[in-house]
């Protein structure tokens, strides 16, 4: 059976539906596989949207690994971030031996990833951007796609690299900012400035609410699209790159067709 490892912080409500996804397209056999493990950053208590993620999975009785990164962190305030981040992913490998996967995915996972970890895994990441586009969480992506004004977005499953969201692409799909029903948001949204949006609407402007959903809509078939992917031998990862089941090496599937 393929071995799915699951790696989150769990930071809100958009990581348990993700996990939930999985789930239910593994106990539905959609997806043949099964969770080999879920790695949470947080332990119980730290914050109550993973604390709800935690008691998800334990509802779904899936093998359980909670390590805290701040927890650790303050532990070992003398040194750098770098250096902090490289000692827990040490621990956290050592935690998951008992585990193997055969493949990883980060969903929700706030933590950079370090050379270690990448050459002990393999490892994907959901990233609400197009191949290419802003970097960074996803509410800083949106802010950066209402600044430049962007026509376009997307989301994209993609190798983790120690180099921030600029792993190969393995799937993608891109979704228009300029339709009908986005027109009349980006009119109000050019009426002021992005300092003025920002400190009187905040995330809850209407056009910043329409992106995410518009993203949060095509991430959850992406990522099941993409693990099919690899459960099935569609594509692969060899010396950290993606290829194809033809063994030609790709720069990621556009599957904006497929999701809609």
């Amino acid at each position: 059976m393929y071995k799915i490892g699951w790696f989150s912080t769990a930071n809100g409500k958009t990581s348990q539906l993700l996990l939930s996804t999985v789930m239910d397209n593994i106990q539905t056999d959609q997806l043949k596989a099964e969770i080999a493990f879920v790695f949470v950053s947080r332990e119980q208590g730290e914050n109550l949207e993973t604390d709800n993620f935690i008691n998800m999975v334990e509802g779904y009785n899936l093998p359980l690994v909670t390590f805290s990164f701040d927890k650790f962190r303050a532990l070992h305030s003398d040194l750098k971030r770098s250096q902090v981040r490289e000692l827990y992913d040490t621990k956290v490998i050592e935690m998951l031996k008992a585990y193997p996967c055969d493949l990883a995915v980060l969903a929700g996972y706030m933590l950079i990833i370090s050379s270690q970890m990448c050459e002990t895994y393999d490892m994907i990441n959901l990233h609400p951007a197009l191949p290419g586009g802003p970097k960074g969480t996803w509410r800083e992506v949106i802010w950066q796609l209402i600044e430049q004004k962007a026509v376009e977005s997307g989301a994209m499953m993609h190798l983790v690299t120690p180099e921030l969201d600029c792993g190969p692409v393995a799937t993608y799909c891109r979704y228009n900012l300029r339709s009908a029903d986005f027109d009349e948001l980006w009119q109000q949204a050019e009426r002021q400035s992005m300092q003025e949006i920002r400190e009187t609407q905040g995330e809850y402007s209407l056009l910043f609410q329409k992106i995410r959903n518009e993203g949060i809509r095509r991430e959850f078939p992406l990522i099941v699209y993409s693990l099919r992917s690899f459960i099935e031998g569609h594509v692969y990862i060899k010396d950290h790159a993606i290829y194809d089941k033809d063994h030609k090496l790709i720069d990621g599937y556009d599957i904006s067709t497929v999701i809609k």
